[in-house]
């Protein structure tokens, strides 16, 4: 593996070390108003819920509101329904490390940045007592790490994060443009139910498919889209010229002239407009990541800490 190189390649120590940043927002219900997963059209997000354990004989004491009516006509006497919280929920984490991951004009490369987020996020869902696991994909191939309630299985995911990070060098051709659909049918078939899941990608080659499958996922789980944006998706400088490459094919473009200069901006804006309308047509909570600026900022900001529980002034 690669020695770390800040804002190219990511260490091991620098994604440990953001569990103590990892502070200030959730991934769980009951958000505060300015937060994107309430309101409107925020995620339905389940929380922790309550599983049936048994149904058993009334006894003095129980809660009447518990009472199964169905099952105390049949028995002719009250039988009441006991359930038990439900302790963890399992958050799995979609992360992107494809070779379109592996560019960045600002602070920091997409791949990096995606990275950062996935740290934050799984310290975050560790610190709430969650299983944490995910799918860490590059151009050809995915590895899945199983959710479990361990500092080891944190740490294993960003191993495995790391491992496709360090192989991404500059020049190699973007070819993965299938894979992000790929995984998230892979995610489908494996994730039944009540899972959180947290696709962190730049969505490229992002269509139909990948907007089907989320629909899917979230029937019965709740889903959070990432993208990581880099700013020259939607700004350009304001003049001089951009060398754009696919390693394969380079093609030199003016930034002085107004025409190619609007229609880059132009394209950029569209595809960020496409991501950010899942909100709205199939309730997926998008929050947009810049590779500018300090991740664990835009998350407090974008999602904002639980609000606090006050009792009213009487």
């Amino acid at each position: 593996m690669r020695e770390p190189v800040e804002g190219v390649y990511p260490g091991l120590a620098d994604l440990a070390k953001l569990e103590y940043r990892a502070r200030g927002f959730t991934l769980l219900p009951r958000q505060p108003v300015h937060s994107l997963l309430a309101g409107q059209h925020g995620s339905r997000l389940r929380g922790r819920g309550l599983n049936f354990d048994e149904l058993r004989a009334y006894v003095a004491g129980d809660d009447v509101r518990s009472i199964d009516w169905a099952a105390t006509a049949r028995m002719r006497t009250p039988y009441v329904r006991i359930y038990t919280e439900e302790r963890d929920r399992p958050v799995v984490f979609v992360v992107d490390q494809r070779q379109a991951m592996f560019f960045g004009t600002r602070r920091a490369m997409k791949s990096f940045t995606a990275a950062e987020v996935t740290a934050l996020g799984a310290w975050r869902a560790f610190r709430q007592g969650d299983r944490v696991g995910g799918w860490v994909f590059d151009d050809t191939s995915w590895t899945e790490q199983r959710p479990h309630r361990s500092r080891q299985s944190v740490l294993r995911l960003f191993q495995l994060v790391l491992d496709r990070a360090h192989a991404l060098e500059a020049g190699r051709a973007i070819r993965g443009g299938h894979m992000l659909d790929d995984v998230l049918d892979q995610v489908h078939r494996r994730a039944y139910h009540d899972h959180v899941i947290v696709v962190i990608s730049d969505f490229d080659g992002a269509g139909d498919r990948t907007r089907r499958t989320l629909m899917l996922l979230k029937e019965h789980n709740d889903v959070i889209a990432v993208p990581v944006l880099d700013p020259s998706r939607t700004t350009l400088p304001e003049s001089g010229r951009l060398v754009v490459s696919d390693g394969a094919l380079q093609v030199e473009l003016d930034l002085d002239n107004h025409t190619t200069r609007e229609a880059l901006v132009s394209i950029g804006e569209k595809s960020v407009d496409q991501l950010t309308a899942w909100e709205r047509e199939i309730r997926v909570p998008v929050l947009p990541i810049l590779t500018s600026e300090d991740p664990a900022r835009q998350l407090q900001r974008l999602l904002g800490a639980r609000a606090a529980v006050r009792r009213p002034q009487l």
